[in-house]
């Protein structure tokens, strides 16, 4: 399976600066070897990022990469008046292909329940996106050895019935911090995600993408992603310099 590494840029980037990273980004693609890279950049940025690529309908296409860009995520609405919201359809027909739904900052910033994620996951399949669905244990649950139980109850409450999309997990007390979890620790979460979703989603569960995201750079990039069920990777700052971004989706493939 090709694995996926996307970029969360979070509140971070530029109009001006666009066209720099995508030409860098692009520069790259020719040694990278069979590999998904998907930016998410914030929502103004997403048509603009998909021109300055030079792709059409979200996606630009190397030889054997394929650049995606997606957004951060999205309203629990198709349309309405819900003031400040963003509808998963206004993101599609901008060129998105993917939204990351659920994050950790969502979730404590912005009081989001799995319920809520749960919907927004609804509101993007049908308005034709992927979703990424993020899942991660505080460090007090992580120490009282409580994280495969969070993990596990976040994916029954976030996920809806039929979900066909990503899974990522993202160890809150490892996001921005420079503190990765143990080879072992990532492995073991990964493995009862995995579980998880075969008990939830049957077949389509087993070949579902998995994403490390935590503090992935450059020189820790290649021993995640070595490690069985990890998929690829959700990388946040280091996703915000094209060279350190195609170092690590050259490690996906042993780069």
């Amino acid at each position: 399976m090709r694995q996926l590494i996307a970029g969360n840029w979070k509140m971070n980037g530029s109009y001006g600066a666009l066209a720099a990273y995508a030409g860098d980004l692009k520069a790259g693609l020719a040694r990278l070897g069979a590999v998904d890279l998907l930016v998410c950049p914030p929502d103004p940025l997403v048509r603009p990022l998909i021109e300055a690529l030079g792709g059409a309908g979200g996606s630009v296409a190397g030889d054997d990469v394929k650049v995606a860009v997606g957004a951060q995520d999205c309203g629990e609405k198709r349309a309405g008046a819900h003031t400040g919201d963003v509808s998963a359809d206004l993101l599609a027909e901008l060129g998105a292909r993917f939204v990351i739904l659920g994050h950790s900052e969502r979730r404590l910033d912005h009081h989001e329940t799995n319920a809520m994620v749960r919907a927004k996951a609804e509101a993007a399949a049908g308005a034709g996106l992927i979703p990424i669905i993020c899942v991660g244990e505080s460090r007090a649950e992580r120490a009282q050895d409580e994280a495969v139980t969070v993990v596990r109850a976040q994916l029954a409450g976030s996920l809806p019935d039929g979900f066909a999309g990503v899974v990522a997990y993202e160890p809150i007390w490892a996001i921005g911090t420079g503190t990765v979890p143990s080879l072992e620790q990532i492995m073991q979460i990964h493995e009862a995600i995995r579980a998880a979703l075969v008990k939830q989603l049957g077949d389509a569960g087993a070949t579902m993408h998995i994403l490390y995201g935590g503090s992935v750079k450059p020189d820790n990039a290649q021993a995640i992603l070595a490690l069985p069920e990890v998929g690829g990777a959700l990388v946040g700052g280091a996703s915000l310099k094209a060279e350190d971004f195609l170092a690590i989706a050259a490690a996906a493939t042993g780069g």
